[in-house]
């Protein structure tokens, strides 16, 4: 698989350790050759993402994504009623946390902001660039748990994914998004953060900005699996 290849996954490990959480987060596939356009890029990639769907235990056809405006706009996925699809007008996923269910969002200098509620099972999942990090999205995912499932912030385990950092970014992403997640009442010790900047790493890492557009997308993953069977 891709992501063994990076030995990058430390940021993830508290949420991974949670029960039948299946989390990843897919870098910089070098041999896919990519382009300007988001949607031909990413049909490039997805042979590739399929496999890292696939490694965690779900099915192409379980996978829910946001279509990612640098918006506010939370969705809710249903536990059960059809198959996965591209969520428009949405930039953060929740769900109930039942079997079955993946969620997905695309990064290529955004953070990507995993959500696990310890005590009811609920999960989320968040694009946060710059401008969705000024609407408070992390938040607004936050708020619609509670509303949804009854999450309590202080049952939540958050993990951040690579993202651009200063100095090659004049905005520090996870320093912001680590101020809002205090404040919306999650201990400092359940917040984690990769620490890395994708601009520094392009070896590893897809970044928008420092390719100037011409540059893949990196996949954000989370779901629940009440078994560790492949799907047929």
């Amino acid at each position: 698989m891709v992501l063994a290849m990076t030995g990058v996954l430390s940021f993830l490990d508290r949420v991974c350790a949670r029960s039948r959480v299946k989390a990843c987060f897919v870098p910089r596939i070098p041999e896919i050759t990519v382009s300007r356009d988001k949607w031909d890029t990413l049909e490039r990639l997805q042979p590739a993402h399929e496999m890292e769907v696939k490694g965690l235990g779900f099915d192409w056809k379980d996978l829910w994504r946001a279509e990612q405006i640098h918006g506010d706009v939370v969705a809710q996925i249903p536990a059960k009623g059809g198959e996965g699809k591209i969520v428009e007008g949405a930039d953060g996923l929740v769900t109930s946390g039942s079997d079955g269910v993946l969620l997905g969002i695309y990064v290529a200098d955004c953070a990507a902001v995993y959500i696990c509620d310890c005590h009811t099972g609920a999960l989320g999942l968040v694009h946060s660039g710059r401008k969705g990090t000024e609407q408070a999205v992390v938040v607004r995912a936050i708020e619609k748990m509670r509303a949804a499932y009854g999450s309590d912030p202080r049952n939540l385990e958050v993990a951040i994914s690579p993202c651009i950092r200063p100095p090659r970014y004049e905005v520090d992403l996870p320093s912001l998004l680590k101020e809002q997640l205090l404040g919306a009442g999650i201990p400092s010790g359940q917040i984690a953060s990769s620490g890395e900047c994708t601009g520094a790493h392009v070896d590893r890492y897809y970044s928008y900005r420092v390719e100037k557009g011409n540059t893949g997308r990196m996949l954000a993953l989370l779901g629940r699996r009440m078994n560790n069977a492949l799907p047929v």
